[in-house]
């Protein structure tokens, strides 16, 4: 359970430096034209092992937000995986962060109910009101840390090639969206329920046809029978940006869980992007949170998922904007 924040703390101002600290990261890189969500994976030796970031201590997946600063800071580092711990995990599995180690911030959203919201309620009746706050902790890579056990170090074997399309062929079919394959456009459209892509063989790179089908699978999640995410607004409008971000997000989620190495499908939102972070300094939050939502539901309906669970509660939860 998160600790209630002292009458001293200052929750709103913790919340808003933190969400301003993320947006104006994010919107730096978007600016030098590097999409934080699609990160420069290498296939050599020594290079980061596509996969979501998970706690080490736990088996739990990070979400959200906290998936991009894992996998930044997790690359940029050159660590062989994306398993990561709190100190205090690191001591309890037998372990010590080494001297000098810097740790990688990520974010826990979590609500609490103030005293006077409290005896306002028990004077006027209705319902106390909650207060949404940010709170910052530190994890460090398993790479940062000496003695934990060999298992926990290791680097995790790559997903074998030869189940990676088979695999993604099968989360289209227990999706249960229906999905029509023809024309050379690829899209999602609401009033019928209906992904349209192209055939495979449209495609100069085969794989590009599973990256595009994550895309407009992610957009179909907002359904109202899925997970019921609004769709209001007109083609290029702000709406329409902010789920052309979810989408873009969900979609390297749901390939990095598969072992397949995500890319930009609109790069040429970029603009439209930036003007939705500059606006609302809670947005990329907010989008993170629904992308990992949309990817956990597409992926949760693999039969054989042996994936790292979201944590619902806890470290690594995807911090939501109030």
């Amino acid at each position: 359970m998160a600790r209630r924040p002292s009458a001293a703390f200052p929750v709103q101002a913790e919340r808003t430096n933190l969400y301003r600290e993320i947006t104006d990261r994010i919107v730096a890189q978007l600016e030098m034209g590097c999409v934080p969500w699609v990160q420069p994976w290498s296939t050599g030796p020594g290079s980061t092992t596509i996969a979501m970031p998970c706690n080490a201590a736990t088996c739990r997946a990070y979400s959200g937000i906290n998936v991009m600063l894992l996998w930044a800071a997790g690359i940029n580092a050159g660590y062989p995986t994306q398993r990561w711990l709190t100190f205090r995990q690191a001591l309890g599995l037998g372990g010590c962060v080494r001297k000098g180690e810097r740790g990688t911030p990520v974010v826990y959203a979590d609500r609490f109910t103030p005293q006077d919201e409290r005896d306002r309620a028990d004077r006027d009746g209705g319902s106390a009101r909650q207060v949404a706050f940010l709170k910052r902790f530190t994890v460090f890579n398993v790479a940062q840390v000496n003695g934990l056990p060999m298992h926990l170090t290791a680097p995790p074997l790559p997903p074998r090639e030869d189940l990676i399309v088979p695999r993604f062929r099968a989360l289209i079919d227990v999706s249960g969206i229906t999905i029509r394959i023809g024309g050379d456009m690829a899209f999602y459209r609401p009033a019928d329920d209906v992904v349209v892509l192209p055939p495979p063989e449209a495609f100069h790179d085969p794989i590009n046809f599973h990256r595009t089908a994550a895309h407009e699978l992610s957009h179909a999640t907002s359904h109202a029978t899925r997970l019921n995410r609004e769709l209001k607004g007109p083609h290029g409008g702000t709406c329409y940006a902010r789920e052309e971000l979810v989408a873009e997000i969900s979609a390297a989620y749901v390939c990095a869980s598969l072992g397949i190495v995500p890319t930009v499908r609109h790069a040429d939102y970029i603009g439209s992007w930036l003007q939705v972070l500059r606006e609302d300094e809670r947005a990329i939050v907010r989008a993170a949170s629904h992308a990992s939502k949309a990817a956990d539901w597409l992926l949760g309906r693999l039969p054989d998922a042996d994936l790292p669970v979201s944590a619902e509660h806890g470290e690594g939860i995807a911090a939501e904007a109030a």
